[in-house]
């Protein structure tokens, strides 16, 4: 932000550069009048006009991983600055922070009725061995703050739990709260993982994944790039065992009813734009796991349904721009 008054349409705010290609391109060749806020490195003060009428929020959690710790904590910062002001912010402060606690999201699908992994939540594990009874294993071990799939483990005890942690103090960062989750078996080879992506609240398209154990299942193909390569996301943790990557694939049946449990988490988290994955396990359990606000689409799957979603993304935003207009005209 700054003193002078709001002299774009648009501002995007950004931590990696890649994923926002795509994006940029699209609003270049519609002609919007935009600009950029890179968190990496920014100021901002409490007498700053916002740059642009409407903002649209693409920070990442995972940017931890990529040695932009303090990109998260300045743009939640910017994002609740822009609340107070009355800004619109497309996925603001209260979904960046649903993005941001995994507890939180596991929270609320409870309270909502949703299956989801059952959860534990720690900061010791000293005090998690007093819920040993709670889990099965295998489980999960991941970050709170997590994102791409980093510093996640398939886990067979607390004691695993704990010769992990005390072998890399480092993977408590970057909030220092774990979760230790309910392992669902599926099938990871086949029809076991679905992606629904939303925009606006309505569902834009669904993808099947085929993770053969991955857990970086970021749909950026600057991530997992559609030839297989290596992408530019978390890599395996020590210990880890790399798999191939993940492959992804047209969902257009996706049921009814995973997409109206979507679009209630949606509106539970107040989400603009997001990506909802559930999978389904062999005894018929449809289970909601991960719930991300900085959505990377997948180009391929949208033009095999017949579109472009980043055009999707850019009518959307035009829309959004467009009523503001209206609504300071009236």
């Amino acid at each position: 932000m700054h003193t002078a008054p709001a002299s774009h349409d648009l501002a995007v705010v950004y931590e990696h550069p890649q994923w926002q290609k795509p994006l940029f391109a699209a609003l270049d060749a519609r002609g919007i009048d935009y600009t950029t806020v890179d968190l990496k490195a920014g100021v901002f003060g409490d007498v700053d006009q916002p740059v642009a009428h409407v903002y649209f929020n693409q920070a990442s959690p995972s940017a931890y991983t990529r040695g932009n710790t303090r990109a998260v904590p300045y743009g939640l910062a910017l994002l609740e600055a822009l609340d107070a002001d009355g800004v619109r912010v497309i996925n603001g402060a209260t979904a960046f922070r649903f993005e941001l606690n995994k507890a939180l999201q596991s929270r609320v699908l409870q309270r909502m009725g949703i299956d989801h992994p059952k959860t534990l939540v720690f900061n010791s594990v000293a005090a998690l061995r007093s819920r040993a009874g709670e889990l099965t294993f295998p489980a999960i071990l991941k970050p709170n703050q997590g994102g791409s799939g980093a510093r996640m483990f398939k886990v067979e005890s607390i004691d695993e739990v704990g010769t992990i942690l005390d072998g890399d103090p480092g993977l408590w960062a970057p909030d220092h709260v774990m979760l230790l989750q309910e392992y669902l078996p599926h099938d990871a080879l086949g029809s076991g993982i679905a992606r629904m992506e939303f925009l606006g609240g309505e569902l834009l398209y669904a993808m099947r994944v085929k993770s053969d154990g991955a857990f970086n299942l970021c749909p950026s193909e600057v991530c997992n790039p559609v030839d297989g390569s290596d992408g530019a996301c978390a890599l395996p943790e020590p210990g880890e065992v790399k798999s191939a990557p993940p492959t992804f694939h047209p969902f257009p049946d996706v049921p009814e009813e995973a997409v109206r449990i979507g679009k209630r988490i949606c509106a539970a988290g107040q989400l603009d734009v997001a990506g909802i994955e559930y999978l389904e396990t062999p005894d018929g359990r449809r289970v909601f796991y991960d719930i991300n606000a900085n959505s990377n689409l997948r180009g391929p799957i949208g033009e095999a349904m017949g579109f472009d979603p980043f055009e999707r993304v850019v009518d959307f935003l035009e829309r959004e721009i467009g009523q503001l207009r209206k609504s300071a005209a009236a």
